[in-house]
């Protein structure tokens, strides 16, 4: 007899209680990181286990000043794809771990040794994982020409 737990999947879902809105954003911060080199990119769903956001993303550079890289890179680029700015921003003093919060989702940006030592995502291994990952190239920071008002000011 075939019960609810055997139809249950093993992996989390793949749709999200987060606003696709909210997951495009954190998304475009995943690829904001990853521009800057950032290692382990991952953008976990965390809303249904907290009530103070929906997403966090964690990732890593190799020293503080590739974290600080990657910090500055998603702030500007979430920013200028009209997304939030962040409320709070932690750990710019070292920069061996920033945390960026954008109140609908929150960055962890370590340097390695860090990461390695407080594995936020093994707290939330059992959340689903949200794709960042672009087959077509995204917008960089590279990519922005100033308009002719930008030069005027």
């Amino acid at each position: 007899m075939s019960t609810s737990e055997d139809t249950m999947p093993s992996t989390p879902q793949a749709t999200y209680p987060a606003s696709a809105e909210v997951v495009e954003w954190a998304q475009i911060a995943a690829r904001a990181a990853d521009e800057k080199l950032a290692a382990n990119t991952l953008v976990i769903d965390v809303a249904e286990v907290l009530a103070i956001t929906d997403i966090f993303l964690i990732t890593a550079g190799n020293n503080p000043r590739q974290v600080r890289a990657i910090a500055n890179n998603i702030e500007e680029m979430v920013v200028r794809a009209g997304g939030p700015k962040t409320v709070r921003r932690e750990g710019h003093d070292t920069f061996e771990w920033v945390l960026l919060d954008f109140g609908v989702f929150i960055c962890h940006v370590f340097v390695a040794e860090h990461r390695a030592y407080y594995e936020l995502e093994r707290l939330y291994g059992d959340r689903p994982r949200i794709e960042w990952a672009s087959d077509e190239p995204a917008e960089t920071s590279a990519d922005v020409v100033p308009s002719a008002s930008d030069e005027e000011e």
